[in-house]
């Protein structure tokens, strides 16, 4: 492991995980969140779109703060049934370009669907992927689902993970 990938696995080990409602965020917190969006899909993805869309006061916000730096580094947002789709959804999810080639991706999608099932139980969760991504997702249980779209200049495709998808120990059950 070259030293660089040697930091970022120690970065990675080192994060703090928080599920939070909107109202519960600080504003410090708030402004991280949207600075990290910004960047990531704003000013990497040459995408101008209204960020600011007011779903995030119906959302959890999952945020990976790395402790060491107090730096946001990974983030999601998770909605109940019925605010995005008629399932349960995750949107939103970056993770900083500076963390990115060490699993981290991974860790925040597992964690977004356990906070998920945890804020409102076990079911079947959808999602509005960019295209390029589709593989990622079929990792963590999504099928692609309808045609591809175009959303904000970006090829998208919707992706669904059936309530009763599992796994053990990160290998589909």
């Amino acid at each position: 492991m070259n030293p660089i990938e040697a930091a970022r696995n120690q970065r990675l080990q080192s994060l703090r995980w928080e599920f939070v409602a909107f109202d519960a965020m600080s504003a410090q917190q708030l402004y991280a969140v949207l600075q990290l969006r910004s960047e990531v899909f704003m000013l990497e993805q040459d995408c101008v779109f209204q960020d600011m869309d007011g779903a995030d006061a119906q959302a959890m916000h999952l945020l990976g703060t790395d402790a060491e730096v107090d730096e946001l580094v990974a983030y999601a947002r998770c909605f109940a049934p019925g605010v995005k789709f008629a399932q349960a959804s995750i949107g939103r999810v970056l993770t900083r370009s500076s963390m990115r080639g060490c699993g981290l991706g991974h860790v925040l999608m597992k964690k977004a669907m356990a906070g998920l099932v945890a804020q409102w139980g076990e079911q079947a969760i959808r999602i509005g992927a960019q295209a390029r991504l589709e593989d990622f997702y079929r990792q963590h249980g999504f099928s692609g689902v309808g045609q591809p779209y175009i959303e904000d200049g970006i090829p998208h495709i919707e992706m669904l993970r059936s309530a009763n998808f599992q796994f053990y120990s990160g290998v589909k059950k």
